[in-house]
């Protein structure tokens, strides 16, 4: 029997996770077409007026704070109204909660690059933030599905402890992971291995600058994948959870999948269009596989917290 939740939250809720995937999406786009300087030094106006003078780079940085500004409305309204009416519910508030923490910290971030310019290292940061909003937004979604269908308990005492320290640690690897790619990114290093899978045609090719840090990021995404898929073995080895086994199913299809839009962003380099339309392609896919892996750390935590109170 369905929970009854107000058509207006889960409106909301929906809204606040198109949104911030189209803030990350937008903010992708700044990077790839080096819009970042579009508005000059100035934040939150772009060069001194606040609807400054057509050109591309200021078009789509200018969009960009636009869009994150009234995603970030949004994701506070949907903060006050789980307080209002589902401040009981502990998952819900930590999924709304986190969603701005982390739209307020990469927005300040992005402010901060904007008026004092970052290092790679540092920018890189900004990305896995409006990651960790958007998989915020989307577990909150899931959520909803969920409770309105009577499902947010979960399926104690079947999930053994070993899927939680699994799960917990791929998450850490993922995040590094993808904090290289963004690290590439704003590096501009992504020409420093030309074809796939091969690198510049070699199987080893020289372990510095441009080249050493792209197949280091190859490598650290092929360990991913054996992970991803070691532990869907696992959790279908040692438990019957049904949510579980859907959702690192998931997992697999989407982490195989980002490896080959990667092999596209390759071979697209050199053509800007199709390049841009690439990058935003293995970002949308990493977003979608971020979440879900997030929501097999939380259910199998879950289940570790119920097999210990019961």
């Amino acid at each position: 029997m369905n929970v009854l939740v107000p058509k207006s939250y889960r409106l909301l809720a929906l809204v606040s996770c198109i949104g911030m995937l189209l803030v990350l999406l937008n903010g992708a786009l700044v990077t790839n077409t080096g819009s970042g300087r579009g508005c000059g030094d100035d934040w939150p106006l772009c060069h001194g007026k606040f609807i400054p003078a057509y050109t591309l780079e200021s078009f789509i940085e200018y969009s960009h704070r636009l869009v994150t500004g009234m995603v970030g409305i949004v994701v506070v309204l949907v903060f006050i109204y789980t307080l209002l009416k589902f401040r009981s519910h502990k998952e819900a508030v930590l999924y709304s909660g986190s969603a701005l923490f982390f739209t307020v910290l990469q927005a300040l971030l992005g402010a901060a690059a904007v008026m004092w310019p970052q290092t790679p290292p540092v920018m890189a940061l900004h990305f896995g933030f409006s990651l960790m909003a958007f998989a915020s937004t989307m577990l909150l979604v899931i959520w909803i599905s969920r409770f309105r269908k009577g499902k947010t308990e979960a399926q104690w005492n079947t999930v053994p402890a070993s899927v939680y320290k699994l799960s917990f640690a791929l998450f850490v690897y993922t995040y590094i992971v993808v904090y290289m790619g963004a690290y590439i990114r704003h590096t501009k290093s992504g020409g420093g291995c030309l074809g796939w899978p091969l690198c510049n045609g070699e199987v080893i090719p020289e372990l510095s600058g441009a080249s050493g840090i792209v197949f280091l990021h190859r490598i650290a995404a092929l360990i991913l994948v054996l992970f991803v898929i070691l532990l869907t073995i696992h959790i279908h080895k040692r438990t019957a959870h049904e949510g579980l086994l859907k959702v690192s199913r998931w997992a697999v299809f989407l982490v195989v999948v980002q490896v080959f839009s990667g092999a596209l962003l390759t071979y697209s380099i050199g053509d800007e269009n199709v390049f841009i339309f690439t990058g935003l392609l293995h970002n949308l896919i990493i977003c979608g596989y971020f979440a879900l892996l997030i929501d097999i750390c939380i259910q199998a935590w879950r289940s570790k917290v119920g097999h210990a109170r019961s």
